[in-house]
C-alpha cells in the first residue's frame, strides 16, 4: 500500500521468515556458531532456546539453508504429530523409500539400515525441529530413542532443537532426565538492544530497496521500547508506522507514529507514556506519592482542627 510513496521495491516489514531479510545480533551469530561448531563435533543433541518472536524460526531456516555437503537435513516445522508420523516423515525427508502403508516396526528398520548406509559414505544426517516445546511427551521420546543409533565412532543421526522457554521446563522433568543429559550443546537468544533494533529497521529497508532512513531517531527508540528487542514486534510497530506516515503523507515516521502503531497492537510490552522502570524503582516511586498524599492529608486535617 505505501510502497510505491517510500520507494521501496518489497514489503520490509513481512512476518514470514525471509532468508534475503536476515539480520544477525549478536546473540544469533553466537547460536549460529553454537551450533554449527556442535555439528562439527558430532554431538547428538543440540539445544536453541529463546522467547516468542526471536527469530528461532529464521535461524533453523538459515541452517537448512547453509548446511551442505557432508549434512543431509530433514527438517520438522510442525511438531504436533505422533511417533509414528514424525519417524516417517524424518526417512522421507532423508531419502528413504516407503512402501504406501508402513508399519513402524518397517519404517524403524528401513531408517536405520538408510542412516547406516549414509553415515558409511562419509554423510552427516541433522534432524531440526521446530517449536520442539509443542513435541508430545512420546514423539520426544521418539526423537531421544532415534538418537540411540550409533556406530562405534558416531551417532548415525544429529538432532537441533528449536524450542520457547517452555522446553527447558519439559526438559526439567524427571521423566526427560535422559534426554536433558545427552544436550551437551545449548544456548539462549537474546532480544535485540537499542542500538540493534536502528541497525535492524536500516537493513530491511535497505534490503527492500530504499536507501533513506524512514525512521525518526524518536520513532527509532521508542520502537526499541515498545517492542523490548523482539524482533516480530519491531516488524509489527515498524509496518503500522510506515502505514500511518503515509496516512499523514510524511516521507518518514516519526514517534506520534509509532505511538499509535503501539495503541494498535496488543501485544506492546511496553506503552510509550509509561517509563520502563525497574520494580524497584517504581516501588519507590509509588511511596513517595503515598507519603505526599499522607502528609498534605495531615497537613489539612491540622489546619481545620
Amino acid at each position: 500500500m505505501y510502497l510505491e510513496h517510500f520507494g521501496l521495491d518489497d514489503a520490509p516489514f513481512r512476518l514470514t521468515p525471509n532468508l534475503a531479510y536476515r539480520f544477525e545480533n549478536r546473540s544469533q551469530t553466537a547460536a549460529r556458531t553454537m551450533v554449527r561448531t556442535a555439528l562439527d563435533q558430532g554431538a547428538g543433541f543440540i539445544k536453541v532456546t529463546g522467547e516468542v518472536g526471536l527469530g528461532k524460526t529464521l535461524l533453523c531456516r538459515s541452517l537448512l539453508n547453509e548446511l551442505a555437503d557432508p549434512y543431509l537435513t530433514a527438517w520438522l516445522p510442525d511438531p504436533h504429530v505422533s511417533p509414528g508420523t514424525l519417524r516417517t516423515a524424518l526417512a522421507r525427508d532423508l531419502g528413504v523409500t516407503l512402501p504406501s502403508r508402513p508399519s513402524q516396526q518397517e519404517v524403524h528398520h528401513r531408517l536405520q539400515h538408510h542412516l547406516t548406509r549414509l553415515v558409511a559414505a562419509g554423510r552427516r544426517p541433522v534432524f531440526l525441529i521446530d517449536e520442539a516445546q509443542a513435541l508430545p511427551d512420546s514423539a520426544l521420546e521418539t526423537v531421544r530413542l532415534l538418537t540411540n543409533l550409533e556406530t562405534e565412532q558416531r551417532k548415525l543421526l544429529q538432532v537441533v532443537l528449536f524450542g520457547q522457554p517452555e522446553l527447558d521446563q519439559r526438559l526439567a522433568s524427571p521423566q526427560f532426565r535422559q534426554l536433558r543429559q545427552r544436550i551437551v550443546h545449548s544456548c539462549t537468544l537474546e532480544p535485540l538492544s537499542r542500538t540493534d533494533v536502528g541497525l535492524y529497521l536500516e537493513h530491511r529497508v535497505s534490503a527492500a530497496g530504499c536507501g533513506r532512513g524512514l525512521f525518526s531517531p524518536g520513532a527509532i527508540a521508542a520502537i526499541a521500547r515498545a517492542s523490548a528487542g523482539a524482533p516480530r514486534l519491531v516488524n509489527i510497530l515498524a509496518d503500522k508506522a510506515l502505514l500511518a506516515a503515509y496516512g499523514r503523507g510524511k516521507t518518514r515516521a516519526g514517534r506520534a507514529e509509532v505511538r499509535r502503531a503501539v495503541a494498535d497492537t496488543e501485544a506492546a510490552r511496553e506503552t510509550l507514556w509509561w517509563p520502563k522502570w525497574q520494580p524497584a524503582a517504581r516501588l519507590a516511586a509509588f511511596s513517595l506519592v503515598a507519603l505526599g498524599v499522607f502528609l498534605a492529608l495531615d497537613a489539612w486535617l491540622g489546619a481545620v482542627s
